[in-house]
């Protein structure tokens, strides 16, 4: 977008989304030309009163007040961003929220409510069920969806008002399915590997990916699961399980396109950069078919299965890694799917249509 447009950034000093501890320094910098603004979190979060609180206030009759202080306690709670907002407002030609759930858009909203375009990295889960919700979809002016799935299920949640929508997603880059010689090489099996990327979570489903890995090793299945990110669940210590850490963008670049398979495990998805990500590499995906957004992916461009059981997950795994020529043939539909829908050149110009639908001040 900078290439386009005068950019700036306004976020947290936190790095970690688990409890919010300001790490990066108060402050502007510049990160590739992009003027990057960090405001200090007020407070951490206790992830465990969170979860017990999420679990109370999801179940049982509550107010708004209970909502706000579900709200406070997600974080980031971050007043000093909230209040450089409500000054600088009227500077911006364009504010653009990212994602629905979080303090900084639900209170950032009403702040720049008419220079306002939301791109709400939605799917159906219990935080959006909550009355304070509603407030937010009927605010912006515009809408980013990530994907038609969720445009369709937004729209029969929520009064929608904005004056201009797009189904825009994210810019994939990793068009090359050539592997790369770096670190990483030393670190990913000889055969065959299902590689995951991202949070390794129960809440990703990792643990039931896990599980249905099991069950495929048991049958005789000769490849191995390789898993790269950060680990926040323990890991099996078995031959056919291997971690490969937090890897650099060229080691994690490498690691996709060396791949023979990726899996996608997570049941809620607004997107996935992951699942796009192995299709611009030309390598064929295996998605839960609880995410409607991945089952859509994969019907769309022809480069993926799905799963809902553990016997569906064998025989898919099975499929793919015995047939080479299939692989390659839904390699290559991926990459198709990924130029004509998540190109930055296609991206950037839904972008700028809804930034010119914006009312004119």
């Amino acid at each position: 977008m900078a290439r386009r447009h005068d950019v700036e950034v306004l976020t947290t000093c936190a790095r970690d989304y688990i409890t919010w501890v300001n790490e990066y320094s108060e402050g502007t910098e510049q990160i590739n030309g992009v003027n990057v603004r960090r405001f200090a979190t007020a407070h951490t979060r206790d992830i465990a009163a969170f979860n017990a609180f999420s679990e109370w206030i999801f179940h049982n009759p509550h107010t708004h007040e209970d909502e706000m202080s579900w709200l406070e306690q997600q974080g980031p709670w971050c007043p000093a961003l909230l209040e450089y907002l409500a000054a600088q407002a009227q500077s911006y030609d364009a504010v653009i929220f990212f994602t629905y759930l979080y303090a900084t858009t639900v209170l950032g909203l009403p702040l720049a409510q008419d220079r306002s375009i939301l791109a709400p990295t939605a799917h159906n889960e219990p935080a959006i069920h909550l009355d304070l919700y509603k407030d937010v979809f009927r605010r912006p002016k515009a809408i980013a969806f990530n994907t038609e799935v969720e445009k369709a299920f937004l729209k029969a949640t929520f009064e929608i008002r904005a004056l201009a929508e797009e189904t825009v997603g994210c810019g994939v880059d990793l068009l090359d399915g050539r592997p790369h010689s770096t670190g990483a090489a030393n670190t990913l099996p000889e055969g065959p590997f299902l590689l995951y990327g991202g949070r390794i979570d129960p809440g990703k489903g990792c643990a039931e990916l896990l599980d249905f890995f099991d069950a495929y090793k048991s049958e005789g299945g000769p490849a191995t699961l390789v898993l790269m990110g950060a680990k926040l669940m323990p890991l099996p210590n078995v031959p056919w399980v291997r971690y490969a850490g937090l890897l650099s963008e060229r080691d994690r670049v490498t690691a996709l396109q060396s791949a023979s398979i990726v899996v996608v495990p997570s049941p809620f998805e607004s997107l996935s950069l992951l699942a796009l990500e192995g299709m611009a590499v030309g390598k064929p995906v295996v998605c839960n078919a609880h995410a409607h957004v991945l089952v859509d992916h994969c019907r769309r461009s022809n480069a993926g299965l799905f799963y809902s059981s553990r016997d569906e997950f064998v025989e898919c795994t099975h499929l793919l890694v015995a047939d080479g020529q299939l692989r390659e043939r839904m390699g290559r539909n991926g990459q198709s799917y990924v130029a004509a829908n998540y190109s930055w050149d296609v991206i950037m110009s839904k972008y700028d249509a809804l930034m010119a639908a914006l009312p004119k001040l």
